[in-house]
């Protein structure tokens, strides 16, 4: 399958035909969008793929904005960069959108990873399966990030809960520290599953803790039989992944709107 074909079969897949992310979220489709409404307060709220031309798109955005305001929701309109039309980027500003930072989508089949990177010296890798973890990956995200872990640590202590089986949650542990963690997130009914998190506090970037959660998570996926891994990467882990066999495929920009 050549670049175009898998980027279509992604859209079709995991935008088009989207699955609801966790408990309690629903996906509706209205005004040429496809959009994920969650009744929990740390859910996900946004725009997952649009149909949408030169014609449409004001009207559509407009939409977008009363619904999620009437819902009093915060939402994301996740762009890509081969949406249409070409300048939604720029409407979606002059509707009062701001962007955060632009990550790569990149996708590599599972078949094509090597899943004999074991952890670098020192590591020992963890399941996330409890409170306990989920606590210790907050811990990390906070550190590795600099942004506040609360609604993640809830999020995937929800999903451990009610949905175990779509999540695969890891940590990466130097003596009882944690210096990593990473999820893995199935999509039942798609050839996908998704890679999240990787964070790595400063001190142990570059030395392979990030590739041993990869390889990690390709082992597991390769036994529930998912044939691509996808990744919204940073331009820090771009170049690695790049190097595990994954490629880029279009731009994913988020564009936040707060009523």
């Amino acid at each position: 399958m050549d670049r175009d074909e898998l980027l279509a079969l992604f859209d079709r897949q995991m935008r088009r035909n989207a699955r609801p992310d966790g408990p309690g979220a629903r996906i509706e489709r209205a005004d040429g969008v496809v959009r994920q409404v969650c009744a929990a307060e740390h859910g996900w709220h946004g725009i997952l793929w649009s149909g949408l031309d030169e014609g449409t798109a004001d009207g559509a955005v407009r939409a977008q904005v009363e619904h999620f305001t009437a819902l009093g929701r915060e939402f994301e309109w996740k762009l890509y960069s081969h949406d249409r039309p070409a300048d939604l980027a720029g409407r979606l500003r002059a509707a009062g959108f701001v962007p955060e930072p632009a990550e790569t989508l990149m996708v590599a089949p599972v078949s094509a990873l090597s899943p004999d990177t074991g952890p670098p010296e020192g590591i020992r890798l963890q399941p996330v399966t409890d409170a306990a973890g989920v606590a210790l990956m907050t811990e990390v995200h906070e550190q590795a990030f600099g942004t506040p872990g609360r609604r993640l640590g809830e999020r995937v202590l929800e999903q451990l809960e009610r949905e175990p089986d779509r999540l695969v949650a890891v940590l990466a542990m130097a003596g009882d520290r944690p210096v990593s963690s990473a999820r893995m997130e199935f999509c039942p009914g798609t050839d996908f599953a998704g890679l999240w998190g990787g964070g790595t506090v400063p001190e142990w970037r570059g030395r392979g803790v990030y590739r041993a959660l990869i390889a990690h998570r390709a082992r597991i996926a390769a036994e529930h039989g998912v044939r691509y891994l996808q990744v919204d990467a940073s331009d820090q882990s771009r170049p690695i992944l790049e190097r595990l066999g994954f490629t880029a495929l279009s731009v994913t920009t988020p564009w936040l709107y707060r009523p």
